[in-house]
This record gives C-alpha cells, structure tokens and sequence, in this order.
C-alpha cells in the first residue's frame, strides 16, 4: 500500500508569493503571519509596508536619543545652557521630588542647571547607557565633582562627590516634554557628610 506524504512546499514560498495567496483571505488586523517568510510581517500589510514602519520607529528613536545627548553633553558638560530654549519645550515639566518651587519650562531646568553648576563648577555628565523606544528615552547616568559652595542650604564641603541616577525624557516635535529625574540624594548627602553612613552590621560572636 503506498503511503500518502503531504506537501508542505507552500512553507517555503517567498514572501511576496505568501502574501499573494494567503494574505488577502486570512487578512486580519493585529495578527503575525505563522510561517516563517524571514521576519514576522503583520497580517493586512505587505512586508515592504512593515519594514518601513519599523525603520520609521528605529529613525524616531534615533532621533529623540540625539536630542537628549545634546542636553547632557552640550548644556550641561560644555556649560552651553542657552542651548536650553532649543531642546527644552515651553511646556517642560520637571518631576523630581527635591527641586523646589515650580518645575515647568526652560527657565525652571536653566534654574536647575545653574545650582548644580555653582555649587560643582567642575560637575560632569557620564551618560553609561540610552534606552530609547519611540518617543522615550532612557538615560543611565553618573555625575560626578567637587562641591566648592553652597548647595541646598549645605556649606562648601570641598569633598568629591559620584552619584548615579535615571531620567525617562519624553521628547515631541524635536524639544524634551518632560523628564522624569530620580537622582541618588541620600548618597549624595552621605558623601557631602550631612547625612549618617550606613554602618557595618555586627557579627555575631560565637560563644
């Protein structure tokens, strides 16, 4: 008796022959093609259309990623800060819970810039890793200076200072939106000696 085989070589069309025989049946919206035609193409579009959506989003993020490495090499390490207007929207808002007063605008994180800058004249932005998708990005970064004067009420300590922290900026029509700021304060306190290091758990003594 001779054994029946099954054809499985629509497995193997090329993409455009894919799209001609199934999609235009099976089309539905939100769905990924199963068969594997060399990358996940959504049902309804034609694989040239999802792969110009998808350089469309890379080049978006590229974009917005560009426009916050100005702000942290060019305002704040090149003390440019009239470059503020340019990437700082009108609207900007600031949320960081230890900035006083009010936090919307460019004047606001020119405030910011000055303070910091004062207090650290030789303050540095190092930037270890951007994160963007879309219109978010993600900045990983360490500051790091001497405080030479007055700054939040603290004397001039003259110690060195390295503190990390993380800022989600949101950017729309080429200008920063808001930034979301999470800075490391305790630890910045503790270096500049106005807030008790944590200390070293006691071992127990066996008896």
């Amino acid at each position: 008796m001779k054994r029946r085989t099954q054809d499985f070589s629509c497995f193997r069309m090329e993409p455009d022959q894919v799209e001609k025989n199934f999609l235009p049946e099976y089309a539905l919206p939100s769905l990924t093609f199963p068969f594997p035609i060399g990358s996940a193409v959504r049902l309804g579009s034609s694989p040239k259309e999802f792969s110009r959506s998808l350089r469309g989003r890379t080049h978006m993020a590229a974009e917005c990623k560009a426009i916050v490495r100005r702000l942290y090499e060019e305002v704040w390490n090149k003390r440019k800060i009239e470059l503020v207007n340019q990437l700082i929207s009108p609207s900007h808002a600031l949320s960081d819970p230890h900035v006083p007063g009010s936090a919307v605008g460019p004047d606001a994180y020119k405030r910011v810039c000055t303070q910091f800058l004062a207090a650290f004249p030789d303050l540095r932005f190092t930037v270890d890793e951007y994160i963007a998708e879309k219109d978010k990005v993600v900045a990983c970064w360490t500051i790091a200076g001497t405080h030479k004067r007055e700054f939040r009420g603290i004397p001039a300590t003259n110690r060195k200072i390295s503190v990390e922290g993380v800022t989600i900026n949101h950017v729309s029509n080429g200008k920063i939106i808001d930034s979301d700021v999470r800075l490391d304060y305790l630890g910045l306190f503790q270096q500049l000696g106005v807030a008790p290091a944590f200390a070293e758990p006691k071992r127990a003594i066996a008896e």
